[in-house]
């Protein structure tokens, strides 16, 4: 790559969750999201094509529409994309998925561009599944060329967006020395990609697309499953007409996509007004199939991995964090890091790497298609992120001096010599935590029949049992639990 060049390089990330783009206007300073509004003023574009026949309605108002006439919609042609035909026509022609795709792509652009002019370099970021096996990525890669052909993109690179999300300078960041797994969540399924550190660079290993995860199928079924308990309390159907479906299935939406830990439903008819209230657990309990789904294939990607270091970090996009119950399903599955990526981390991320690559090539089939990166293009973990504090169990008694400390359910002996290190695997430590390269390590010092903890901000009380050790970078934490297990004084029968 060459010198970064003051150049405006746009980002674009291609789900089908809802395109999203970010504008870098100099190098030497972090891309920002740029929001594009549609036509009647929103600001999310999932992938949505809706046909009477004679127009093709996009995005956010052919989602509107997806209840009301579900047999002229299609949320599958990015997924899909190629020369196939879709469900939709126009004028009794038979649209292809991947026409859908340029007029979805160029209707997004035109909306862009009297906002943010036209940049100089394009990079997209593409779903993981574009690039699972080399048939695939030629189709791919190569439809997306044609693409960005008809609409005139300098395009000057395309990337995996799991690589790209980890490029956000806005990110929590991450140990790019140790595998690194990517969880992100499409309209017609979740996929997992693992990345693993090459000889100095982070690398796609391996990928997993879960077909039965998708948000369109999990939004249906909230619906689905809102919509019995409103009936149940109201006494009033929502299928009996499908506009009024479609109503609630925007609040269902919006539930989801918010933060708020309850969500009032109301549908009105002109002659009544029906209400119900309904918290978030409900939603985490209806949508515990696909977080269940998503943390096996967690599992079963990593048992694909032949050996190695265990995955340091797993990275959930914006959209898959939003799945109900997925993030505790996992903390309680993996010792490994989780971490949230921020909106947009793809398109952030893809819009930084253009701002350090070549200008756009005059050939297309001379863009080149990243499927690794240098190690020192992954946003790091702040220096000094992590805290360690000791909560007490209670008071101290003779005799609770600790005797193992457990992790993640399981115990490990404090040995009889005087010194015990727990800390990231780079530091070599008697207890191997899942924390980045350069974080600090802990020692445990014995004295006189008492341990205690090392440094000078270590508390002088010996640790007792029960007692914790918090380790914190942000939200994110890691407990140790000192115990003491007493000799057994049961005999053989």
């Amino acid at each position: 790559m060459s010198e970064p060049q003051a150049i405006p390089t746009l980002g674009l990330e291609l789900s089908d969750a809802g395109l999203e783009a970010a504008l870098g206007v100099a190098a030497g300073i972090d891309p920002q999201p740029f929001f594009v509004p549609d036509h009647q003023g929103n600001r999310d574009w999932p992938g949505y094509a809706c046909s009477d026949g004679k127009t093709i309605t996009l995005g956010r108002a052919a989602e509107d529409l997806w209840f009301v006439h579900p047999r002229r919609i299609d949320f599958h042609f990015w997924a899909r994309l190629g020369h196939d035909p879709s469900a939709l026509q126009v004028n009794g022609k038979t649209l292809s998925s991947s026409e859908l795709a340029f007029l979805f792509l160029r209707a997004f652009l035109a909306r862009l561009e009297p906002a943010a002019s036209r940049p100089g370099r394009v990079v997209l970021a593409v779903p993981g599944a574009y690039l699972r096996d080399p048939a695939i990525e030629e189709e791919r890669i190569g439809l997306l060329l044609g693409l960005a052909h008809g609409l005139q993109l300098p395009l000057v690179g395309v990337v995996d967006a799991g690589l790209a999300a980890l490029s956000d300078p806005r990110g929590p960041g991450c140990d790019p020395s140790l595998p690194v797994v990517l969880i992100d969540a499409g309209l017609t399924g979740a996929d997992l990609t693992l990345l693993q550190p090459r000889a100095g660079r982070l690398a796609r290993a391996a990928h997993l697309h879960l077909p039965q995860a998708g948000l369109a199928a999990l939004r249906r079924q909230l619906t689905a499953a809102l919509g019995n308990r409103f009936l149940r309390q109201t006494t009033f159907d929502i299928l009996t007409d499908g506009r009024v479906e479609q109503a609630f299935f925007r609040q269902v939406h919006d539930f989801l996509q918010g933060e708020a830990t309850e969500h009032r439903f109301v549908i009105g008819t002109g002659a009544r007004t029906y209400e119900m209230n309904a918290k978030r657990e409900q939603l985490a309990a209806d949508a515990l199939g696909v977080a269940a789904t998503i943390a096996q294939g967690l599992q079963d990607l990593l048992a694909r991995r032949n050996g190695g270091p265990a995955p340091g970090t797993v990275a959930l996009t914006d959209r898959a964090a939003r799945i109900p119950g997925l993030e505790a399903r996992l903390r309680a599955g993996t010792p490994a890091r989780l971490l949230r990526l921020p909106t947009a981390a793809a398109a952030v991320g893809a819009a930084r790497l253009g701002h350090s690559s070549a200008d756009a090539p005059a050939d297309l089939a001379e863009v080149p298609v990243w499927t690794e990166l240098d190690l020192a293009l992954v946003t790091p973990i702040p220096a000094g992120s992590w805290r360690l504090r000791v909560a007490g169990g209670g008071p101290g008694t003779p005799g609770s001096a600790p005797t193992h400390l457990v992790l993640g359910g399981l115990a490990h002996p404090l040995p009889r010599q005087r010194r015990f290190t727990f800390g990231p695997p780079s530091a070599e430590p008697d207890l191997s935590l899942p924390l980045p390269a350069g974080s600090p390590a802990w020692t445990l010092l014995q004295e006189g029949g008492c341990w205690l903890l090392a440094g000078s901000e270590a508390p002088g009380a010996p640790l007792t049992a029960g007692d914790r050790l918090e380790l914190a970078i942000g939200d994110e934490k890691t407990e140790l639990l000192l115990v003491r297990c007493l000799p057994s004084t049961v005999g053989p029968a």
